[in-house]
């Protein structure tokens, strides 16, 4: 974690669409949490009632591709038998009371902000989307597409 820098943009960079969920992969939250991606799955199996499917979920083989196309730093996953464990916003949260730790605490805070920071610009801009979303369509009609 000393060459990674923690701050909100490095976080939202972290942070990917799967099954309509905005989410974070175990092995970037571990990362930032300073343990082994192992340990970090250990500790929420212990506690696995504080992790509904809507807060953790294990990604399919073709979202695992999708996520190893996406992202360099995931090519050791393409040819792992595991496929990783994606992490909703209320799952971040509840990590910080398993991991139990100052660090998983702060960590934790950042993420929650930069998920909801991110909710906000979506809202924000969601006009903005739809208006360039019937343009396309537009465009595509005009060229017979």
């Amino acid at each position: 974690m000393d060459d990674l820098i923690l701050n909100e943009n490095n976080i939202q960079n972290m942070i990917f669409t799967f099954k309509d969920k905005q989410v974070m992969i175990d092995r970037d939250l571990a990362t930032f949490y300073q343990v082994e991606t192992k340990r970090l799955n250990e500790q929420v199996k212990r506690n696995i009632e504080r992790f509904p499917d809507d807060f953790r979920f294990q990604l399919t083989d073709e979202e695992k591709n999708e996520l190893v196309a996406k992202c360099d730093r995931f090519e050791m996953l393409k040819h792992s038998h595991t496929n990783p464990y994606a992490f909703t916003e209320q799952g971040v949260s509840m990590l910080s009371a398993v991991l139990k730790s100052k660090i998983a605490v702060d960590i934790s805070i950042k993420i929650i902000r930069a998920f909801v920071d991110m909710r906000k610009f979506i809202l924000s801009n969601s006009s903005l989307f739809y208006r360039l979303e019937q343009t396309e369509l537009k465009l595509m009609q005009h060229l017979g597409l």
